[in-house]
């Protein structure tokens, strides 16, 4: 055993675990010992590194959840935090596009919830209008974000890492997390052997609530994966997008539709569909765990989600399988796409909370105990407000740990 006791262990180097301990860590007043495992080799290898890398402006969310407050917060201080550590990023603005007269209420109330998360800039577009910022995309109105940008994660990922180091906080590597025995003070069982801490934080991303139960906490929720598959303009038709193009969201269907992104470092993806994965870490189609499969398919909130969606599933199924059917949605943005036009890009995978009750958990979900704070839930727009769940998750631990 590692004779060093640690303040706390961080179990998981994605950027939520990340920004976590940076902040934990630039506490100076504490001088507080603090350890990051990871089980891969390298830092934020799962939903951090396959994300879009969009900078959200928090337009979506519901006025007053943690969502939105977090994302306006975690926006602005994430530019702030890019221009002072000298990272590639853009203020880019996107579109949200309404390609049919039954969209506008639809967009009418995007607006409005724009406006209530105090988001700046927001414009209306005509069809006309919106040509001069898009010249190929197609609709009947669409929405101005001024505020939307662009990053690489992994940047500001490894930023933050600097900064952990910086302020001696160590991060350990191929480092899995096997269980918890609970005395004074805690022991942490890992792959590397086992470490003393006082507190714990579990930022496992999709093992969140794998991780919960093994420190004997009932999570009140299974996270089940789903697979993000995206294709990409080919080099020859990049000038069909200048920025964000973006669908006005269907209220039916839990995720955002397919869009179109510019990427900081070159290149337009086109994306996402959202399928369920087989695996947790299933970014191909042959990706499949029998251990994992079995759970989601015994979770009795799995046939409740699956009765409420099941046929929009289907539909992103056949997207899946269909490079027709995939082309079909993009052309809906830009008709001039064909399928000769994209090829096959990567895929990521979400960790997807969901309720015995057969809901997905929409807002963020942290819950504390003795020594113990669990993020459970923490989907888009985690990687733009990290530095604000960050910062909240370590003022929880320092208001409700013993760190004197």
């Amino acid at each position: 055993m590692n004779s060093k006791v640690y303040d706390i262990i961080i179990i998981g180097a994605g950027i939520v675990g990340l920004a976590t301990a940076m902040k934990l860590a630039r506490n100076n007043s504490l001088n507080l010992k603090i350890l990051v495992i990871e089980t891969e080799n390298e830092i934020a290898s799962h939903q951090t590194g396959n994300n879009s890398g969009v900078i959200h402006s928090g337009l979506y969310y519901a006025p007053g959840s943690l969502k939105a407050q977090n994302c306006v917060a975690g926006r602005n201080e994430l530019y702030m935090f890019c221009e002072n550590n000298l990272i590639k990023h853009e203020r880019c603005g996107k579109l949200v596009v309404a390609t049919d007269k039954a969209e506008i209420k639809m967009l009418n109330r995007l607006h409005k919830r724009g406006i209530e998360n105090q988001l700046k800039g927001l414009k209306r577009l005509s069809a006309e209008e919106m040509r001069e910022y898009e010249p190929h995309v197609n609709g009947v109105a669409a929405l101005l974000v001024p505020e939307t940008g662009i990053v690489d994660y992994m940047d500001v990922s490894k930023a933050y890492q600097w900064h952990i180091n910086r302020n001696d906080g160590e991060i350990s590597l191929d480092t899995k997390f096997l269980g918890l025995k609970h005395q004074n003070p805690l022991v942490v069982k890992t792959s590397q052997g086992e470490f003393e801490t006082r507190n714990i934080i579990n930022c496992a991303g999709l093992y969140s609530d794998r991780v919960a139960k093994k420190c004997g906490i009932n999570p009140g929720l299974k996270i089940v994966p789903f697979r993000g598959e995206y294709y990409e303009l080919i080099p020859e038709k990049e000038y069909l997008v200048k920025n964000l193009i973006y669908p006005v969201p269907d209220p039916k269907f839990p995720f955002l539709g397919v869009h179109f992104t510019r990427m900081i470092h070159g290149g337009i993806e086109a994306g996402p569909n959202a399928v369920l994965a087989f695996k947790r870490e299933g970014y191909k189609k042959s990706d499949i765990s029998f251990k994992d499969s079995l759970e989601t398919f015994m979770y009795p909130g799995f046939w409740m989600l699956a009765l409420r969606y099941g046929y929009i599933s289907l539909g992103e199924f056949y997207r899946s399988y269909s490079k027709k059917a995939f082309v079909s949605a993009l052309q809906k943005l830009i008709p001039e796409v064909t399928e000769n036009d994209v090829q096959a890009a990567g895929s990521g995978v979400r960790a997807q909370a969901l309720g015995m009750n057969g809901k997905l958990l929409d807002d963020f979900r942290i819950i504390e105990r003795p020594n113990m704070i669990h993020v459970l839930n923490a989907p888009s727009p985690a990687a733009t407000a990290s530095l604000s769940i960050g910062g909240t998750i370590a003022d929880m631990a320092v208001k409700n740990f013993d760190l004197a």
